[in-house]
Formats: structure tokens, sequence, C-alpha cells
């Protein structure tokens, strides 16, 4: 048997090396291919990318012609570097540059010496490139932009770098590629797949026709077109709504999770990162560290959610039956829950407060006293804080939601190893996080968050991943945006918190924002905001929040508006979601007073305040902002006992 194996073994393999050696010489030509390189010109034919539509089907972004000259280093001779510096517009010294930059890559093989030429600026050079040899031109297209809004939602084009090539071996030096936005989320849909050609050189170098007949040859496919959730008119409207100033606007649909509107400001026109000008307006933009127009503030940005937190607040105690709707406490412009510790309220005048008016009223000392109760009622305080947590992020708050957008930030609900790290060594209660309860202390949450933390409530209970893609030609939508994701709150403790935030606008903080004929629930917030000048903790403007939902039996929209330092939730995030509510409804505004008032406020002043004077100045300023929220709060304390007493 032995001596039969031996030979057996030795006949296989060396069968298995001729059979391989015949594949590859004879079969298999593609290492030839690569051996003859130097006798191939290779060109790729770029597909356009897919268009971007809105939910209604309105056209946001489409193409245009582009132009990228090509260089091969090696096929350079007697290159007029003066005239063709001057056809193109570029130094000398960046053409040296360039050059390098090209023969690092390859002295042999094509890559882009200059992209994204127009066709003004392409014709001139089109009439003479045949005077320089080595260089070649391949058409492309570009972004051609509808719409002068929904820069963050679009993203952009750019060239792929040295990473995402080695990453990704699709893409070769000069290709484009999508960065942030849908372009980014979508980019394999979008981009298509290019086609390549090989075309066979002569010892002279010249093209003699197609290698092989074109055996090798691909044909480019274009990119899918794609729906998004957005609707165009209410993104446009609300990007008007949020000029000078800063923040965001996030809009859903509460049934599908569909993202309606996605607004930050500041923001930009996305036209200018298209063509040669993109690198020097993107720097312009990457550069400006004070407004931050590439920063996504519906997406990215965490701010304490102030009152609006107190609807979790209350539904958390309901779940836990520390407290039914009918469950009262005392309000006397707050309250003292530990021995020298006051909570301040400016809910009205003393008296006993229940859910319902302690949610139109936000009463502090109300949702205090529930949410004491809450981690009072296990007799272990981390695990009634992981209770009270687990509840909460049920929701989708402190976490990521799983949006179809390349960024996005988790928030914070803090847990019982939250504070295990922050009092080491020593216990504590609920008085010692007490802050929790009306959305500041370690409690951080996205617009897009609270968003959906209403969307949530307007369904009594259940939520959709929000996500921006509705429907993509050819293809279905990832099943995880159609999967429903229930709360761990039972249904029934809904009704008497919706009702609660209707009466926000009938009777509450924002019955100044009623639109007539339109059943909103809403819930008005003010978060504080601090920052240290000279080392010392210093209490600017507050930021101005306000949720809602319309309509109230059959919602069709829930919206959270968040705007940095702009004061009560009722001074100008409240009428922002008004009018974007009746907008996307009615597509008309019969709040005209409103839509004044948010048009003609500017807070530029106060963002230059935080952006460049003097600490001494805004030390000065922020003594004088402190009186006149005395005077308004004073004044509103007066009016409200006025209400109380009528």
């Amino acid at each position: 048997m032995r001596k039969v194996l031996l030979p057996a073994l030795i006949i296989i393999g060396a069968s298995l090396l001729i059979i391989r050696v015949f594949y590859l010489q004879i079969i298999d030509d593609s290492f030839k291919l690569k051996s003859e390189n130097n006798a191939i010109k290779i060109e790729y034919d770029y597909p356009e990318r897919g268009y971007i539509y809105d939910r209604n089907g309105v056209l946001l972004v489409a193409n245009q012609p582009s132009y990228d000259i090509m260089v091969i280093p090696r096929e350079l001779h007697n290159t007029d570097t003066l005239e063709f510096c001057k056809l193109l517009s570029i130094t000398k010294e960046d053409f040296i540059k360039r050059m390098e930059k090209a023969k690092v890559y390859s002295p042999r093989l094509p890559s882009v010496f200059l992209a994204q030429l127009n066709k003004t600026e392409f014709a001139a050079f089109q009439e003479k490139i045949r005077k320089f040899e080595g260089f070649y031109f391949q058409k492309r297209s570009l972004r051609d932009y509808e719409v002068n809004f929904g820069a963050n939602v679009f993203g952009s084009i750019t060239q792929v770098n040295d990473k995402q090539i080695e990453k990704n071996h699709y893409y070769k030096s000069g290709d484009l590629i999508g960065r942030q936005g849908v372009e980014e989320s979508y980019e394999e849909i979008l981009r298509g797949i290019k086609g390549v050609r090989y075309f066979q050189k002569d010892k002279f170098n010249r093209e003699i026709g197609s290698y092989k007949e074109g055996k090798y040859d691909t044909i480019a496919r274009q990119g899918e077109d794609i729906n998004l959730t957005i609707d165009s008119e209410i993104q446009k409207y609300g990007e008007q709504l949020m000029v000078n100033k800063r923040g965001g606007i996030v809009a859903i649909e509460p049934k599908t999770g569909e993202i309606l509107a996605l607004v930050t400001a500041p923001s930009y026109d996305p036209g200018i990162l298209v063509g040669r000008q993109r690198s020097k307006n993107y720097t312009k933009l990457y550069n400006d560290s004070i407004a931050k127009p590439l920063y996504d503030r519906g997406l990215l940005a965490e701010y304490p959610p102030g009152s609006p937190f107190k609807i979790m607040t209350g539904l958390v105690g309901l779940q836990e039956g520390v407290v039914d709707e009918n469950t009262t406490f005392v309000c006397s412009h707050g309250f003292y829950y530990a021995p020298g510790r006051f909570q301040k309220c400016h809910c009205g005048i003393f008296g006993p407060r229940s859910l319902n008016v302690g949610i139109y009223k936000s009463c502090n000392a109300y949702f205090s006293n529930v949410y004491l109760r809450t981690i009072g009622k296990y007799k272990s305080t981390p695990y009634a804080v992981d209770v009270w947590s687990n509840h909460v992020k049920s929701f989708g708050l402190g976490q990521f939601m799983g949006c179809d957008l390349p960024v996005g930030r988790r928030g914070k609900i803090p847990t019982s190893k939250t504070y295990k790290r922050m009092y080491p060594g020593w216990g504590y209660s609920g008085k010692t996080i007490i802050s929790n309860a009306i959305g500041q202390g370690e409690v951080l949450a996205t617009p897009i968050q609270l968003a959906n933390m209403m969307s949530t409530v307007a369904n009594h209970g259940y939520y959709y991943t929000p996500h921006i893609i509705k429907k993509i030609k050819g293809e279905k939508i990832d099943p995880r945006f159609t999967t429903k994701h229930v709360t761990s709150i039972d249904e029934k403790y809904f009704p008497p918190m919706i009702q609660g935030l209707f009466d926000v606008y009938n009777h509450g903080t924002a019955y100044a924002l009623k639109v007539e004929g339109i059943d909103i629930c809403g819930k008005t917030g003010t978060a504080e905001n601090y920052t240290k000048i000279d080392g010392k903790r210093v209490k600017l403007k507050d930021h101005s929040i306000f949720v809602a939902f319309a309509p109230k039996d059959d919602p069709k929209i829930a919206i959270a508006v968040l705007v940095e330092n702009g004061g009560f939730g009722a001074t100008i995030a409240g009428p922002i979601a008004s009018l974007m509510i009746e907008k996307y409804l009615r597509r008309k505004i019969t709040r005209t007073d409103l839509e004044t008032r948010v048009l003609n406020t500017s807070l530029q002043s106060r963002y230059a305040i935080l952006g460049g004077l003097s600490n001494e100045v805004k030390r000065q300023l922020f003594v004088q902002d402190s009186i006149a929220q005395s005077k308004v709060k004073a004044a509103q304390k007066v009016k409200d006992t006025i209400q109380e007493e009528q």
C-alpha cells in the first residue's frame, strides 16, 4: 500500500501543477494583462450618480458635466509649462507640486492632475491638448444642486484619500466619493459602477485599438435614483426661520419614523462645494470654529433637554405606580427637597399641582417629587436608578437609534455606573441627583432624540427608527426602518400625559402660540447654559427648547426645536415649532405675527459676545442680560398670578 501511495501523491501533485500552469498561461490572461501594463492604456468611464428627490418627487440633486485633466508622468515630452499653466490658470509652483504627487502615485499609470473643470474652463485647454503629450482628459459628472438648502442632508462629493483607497480597492486615485449626509450613507447605491476600457499601444506609444478586442472592457452602470423622506418645502422653511440663529430642528412622521425636516443652523448653500472652488470653500467652512456650519446640530449637538424631559419623569412615575394622574404635590414657587436645599419654580402662585397642571404649568416641584418617589420606591438607590434609566432608554434616549445618516451622538441617560464613578466610596440618594427630574443634571439629548421621544408619545408608546430614505429605485429599504420598537410604559398611561401636553397650548406656557384649527400638543423648555470665564463658571443665556406633535388625535408630525442662547422656550423655539407644524399640515401660514417675529429675530449679537469680546465686556453684558431676564420673570409671575386668580 505504501509503495502505491507515494507515487500516487506525486502524480496527483504534478498533475495539479500542470493544470494550474496551463490555466494561467493559456486560459487566464489576467496576469499577462498586468505584465503588459506598459503597452496598455487604461481609461475609466464614470457613470452619472443617481438623482436625489424629496418625498413628493421634487428633484433636489442632479448632475452636470465636468472634466478631469489626467497625466502619465513618464509620457511627458518637451511640455511648454508656461503655456500649460496659463491655459488652466495655475502657477508654475502648483504645476510642479501636482506633477510630483502624480509621480509618487505612479510614473506609468494615469492619475488626476487637475480635477473638476467646468465647460468654460475646459474649452480653451481642449483646443490645444494635442500639444501636451502625457496629458489627456476624462469626462465625468459633478453634482448640480437644484436647491440652495439641505446641505447637511445631502453631504457632498470629494476625492478619495489614500486610506479610502486602501480600504476599498474599487476606488483609484482621483475618484470621487460621497462625504457626509445621504451621499455618504448611500454611496454604493448612488455612485453606480464605473466602466473600464483597455487600449493597446505600439512601440511609439500610439494607440492602435482596443486590447484583446475589448475582452476585458466593462460598461459603466449609472447610479440608482433615491427618494428621501424629507419634505423640501418645510426643510427650506425651517432653514429660513433659523437664519441668524444657531441650533437644530428635527421633524418626524410618527407613524413611520420618516424624517420630514433635518435643519441645522447656521448652514450653507450646497452648491459652493462643487467644482474647483470646493477645496477653498470647504476649508473656509471647516475653519469656522465659532459658528461651525459643518456641524450638524440636529444629530450631533447634545444639550440638557430641560422641561420637555418632564414628560419622561411623569410617564416613568405612572408606570412605577408611585403616582397617578390625580396625585398632587404643593408648589410654593419651588420646594425644599433637603435641609437648606431649595429648588425654584416659576409655575405661578402657591397651590397643589396634579399631573395635568404640572405639565401645562411646567412645575419643577411636581416632577421633582415624582422623581424622588420613583427612586425611593426601591431599597437600593443604584437599582432604582437603573429601573428609571431603562424606562427612559426605551424611548430611544441615551443611545444610538440606528438612523441611516453617517453621524450621530448617543446623548446621555445616567445609570448606577455613572454615579458609582461620580460618587466613589459613599452613597447617594434621589435628592443628590434630583436635577435629572427636570432634564438637567447628567441628562443630555440631541434634537433628533427629542423629536423621536415626541413621536413615541404621539404613538402611545412605540416608534420606528428615524430614517431619511423613503424609496430606492429597484430596491427595498432596510427592514430595520419598518420594525416597531415598543417602550416599557403601558399604553394606558399616555392619554393623561397627552392631555397635559394639549393643555400647554390651551392654558399653559404655549398659550400665545396656538394655531387656530390645529390641535397641537407641546412642551416648552429652557435649558440652563454655562461656560467658564477666567476659570469661573458663568451662566449664559439659556437655550430655548420646544417639542410638539400634531394633530392631537391623528398625529402627522412630531418636532423638536432647539435654539442656542434663545432664552425661554416660548420665546423663539416655540413659535418656530408652531410655524413648522402649520406649514406642513396646511402649506400656508396664518400666524403671520409669529412668522414676522421669528424672521426678524437675530441672535448674532449674542453669539458675537461669546465669540470674540473680552472677558470684562462679557461679564458686563451677562450682568445686563441677567437683569433683563429678572424683569421678564417678574412680569411673568404677575401675569401668572392674575390668570390664577381669574
